[in-house]
């Protein structure tokens, strides 16, 4: 199952440090980048996932769930 999401850089600072290509591989956990100073990323899921989070919520990178996928994939 994909999973996309996309790095947005912030007015003030503009500081994304991404490394990886599109279309790559990445695991469970696994940093991909890092962003900065107001940046944010937004994450677009499939309409299966079963969401874990709620709107509003805070979460911290490799460590919060967002999300559940169907019959366990992606895991």
């Amino acid at each position: 199952m994909e999973v996309t999401f996309k790095q947005i850089a912030g007015l003030l600072a503009r500081r994304i440090v991404f490394n990886l290509r599109e279309g790559d591989s990445v695991e469970r956990g696994q940093r991909v980048g890092l962003i900065k100073f107001g940046s944010r990323v937004d994450v677009l899921l499939p309409a299966e996932a079963a969401l874990r989070v709620k709107v509003g919520q805070r979460v911290k990178g490799g460590s919060s769930v967002l999300a559940a996928m169907p019959n366990g994939e992606g895991q």
